[in-house]
């Protein structure tokens, strides 16, 4: 596949490395020649110096012959400008932009029919901050995401040594979790991926993977004793796009403050937030921490732009008493900064908005995607057709798919209703089947045997 992206920034730089790495054939627009030369001695791809907006630079960067432009840059307004340059000069990519203000995401007319030309909006900051707020549901989990509409959900755990999970193995756990509903997918063992069978055992300390149907989540949390109590007083640190919206989704529900250190943005969003405390000053200052009652404060969430603040913050939000800190990261090598600090959970904004991307550039008939473990693995959700072809699911037995080793079907949902998986299920036309790939060069296995034609 020919893919455009426009812009190197940290997102564009994030996809150009998840798609160059499987064989696509890239090319990355940017003004800013350094961010290209620090792409170019990382990855094949080839670059092109200049306003992404420009027709000279898109033609220049043969976009005439493109299968997708992704436009990322900084600029809103960049974005939707070239995806209207492309759509009135050339007829063949598919456009896929991030739009980030909340002004123009409010008025969905604006990508109508009769609107601004963009097949696919995605806003990272809306995803980062469902992310966030499926946590705050779960408090238990370390990640989780929706597939099937919601009627499913992906999330994990790590294993505790007082837990039903801990010296067992899969096989004995299948009846117990959910009647075969609910499956153990992957499990981590200290960062590495161990092979999923009846015969795995699971140990303390382990990242395990689950999907179960939506309704039976907390029920299997509760089981695994990962049910913790809700979380009611949220301090959040940073008022910007991610915590204006979290502020906003939260504070009919839950005691929010925010902490922002810019007097002129603290403004704004004070007077846009109706029942959220909004202060001025360093997130990552002790006496404030202190004055507001951070150790009476059930989560604490550090996602200001800047990494080395959201982990000074939560760190030290966490050592004067926060019950739990969650910790943004825009750089997935910051990770290795953090065990001793006591931060609980690590959300990476681009690999939260990668997975919204893939979906678009997978080639079988793929629903939803959900980027994880630093992008190394993936979940993926794919409908089953009836092609003709030796590969089609459609007909066959769950045993019968040679899938190679590190594929995991996680849940079957038919006619919207979560159904168990057992070997002898068969498929048919239609299912939605979401599956667990250990190492995402293990994709085009379910890639062509979930072809749409």
């Amino acid at each position: 596949m020919k893919i455009l992206i426009l812009g190197a920034g940290i997102t564009g730089s994030s996809v150009a490395q998840a798609l160059a790495s499987e064989e696509n054939d890239i090319v990355v627009i940017d003004f800013k020649q350094e961010l290209l030369d620090a792409l170019k001695e990382r990855f094949d791809i080839a670059t092109v110096t200049g306003n992404a907006a420009h027709p000279s630079v898109l033609d220049q960067a043969g976009v005439s012959n493109t299968d997708m432009v992704i436009a990322v840059t900084d600029s809103d307004e960049t974005n939707m400008l070239a995806c209207m340059i492309i759509n009135a000069l050339y007829t063949r990519p598919k456009t896929i932009a991030r739009v980030r203000a909340i002004d123009y995401l409010k008025n969905p007319k604006l990508f109508g029919p009769n609107g601004i030309p963009v097949d696919i909006v995605i806003s990272p900051e809306q995803i980062v901050m469902e992310s966030i707020r499926n946590l705050i549901e779960f408090p238990g989990v370390l990640h989780i995401s929706d597939f099937a509409g919601g009627l499913v959900r992906l999330f994990s755990v790590r294993v505790a040594g007082d837990g039903i999970l801990t010296g067992k193995k899969i096989k004995t756990l299948k009846e117990r979790l959910s009647g075969g509903k609910t499956r153990v997918v992957a499990i981590f063992r200290q960062g590495k991926p161990l092979c999923v069978s009846g015969e795995a055992s699971i140990e303390t300390g382990d990242e395990v993977f689950l999907v179960a149907p939506r309704k039976e989540v907390r029920r299997v949390l509760k089981e695994l004793n990962k049910l913790e109590a809700p979380l009611k007083r949220i301090i959040i640190a940073g008022g910007g796009h991610v915590g204006k919206r979290l502020a906003l989704a939260l504070e009919d529900d839950y005691h929010v403050k925010i902490i922002e250190k810019d007097p002129i943005r603290a403004k704004k969003i004070a007077n846009d937030l109706g029942n959220t405390v909004v202060l001025f000053g360093d997130c990552a200052d002790e006496a404030l921490l202190l004055d507001e009652s951070v150790e009476s404060a059930d989560l604490f969430c550090a996602i200001t732009d800047n990494d080395g603040v959201n982990i000074i913050s939560a760190s030290l939000a966490k050592s004067l008493g926060a019950r739990k800190t969650i910790c943004l990261l825009n750089h997935n090598s910051y990770t290795k900064l953090l065990p001793g600090t006591g931060i609980d959970v690590t959300v990476l904004p681009n690999q939260e908005t990668l997975g919204s991307i893939l979906k678009h550039v997978r080639r079988g008939d793929v629903a939803q995607v959900s980027s994880l473990c630093g992008g190394s693995a993936e979940a993926i959700e794919a409908i089953a057709h009836d092609i003709n072809s030796p590969n089609s699911v459609v007909g066959r037995r769950v045993d019968s798919i040679d899938f190679p080793e590190g594929i995991v079907m996680g849940a079957l949902i038919r006619n919207s209703e979560v159904i168990p998986i057992h070997h002898d299920t068969i498929f048919k036309e239609g299912d939605h089947v979401v599956m667990f790939a250990m190492n995402k060069k293990l994709i085009p296995n379910i890639e062509k045997t979930f072809q749409p034609i």
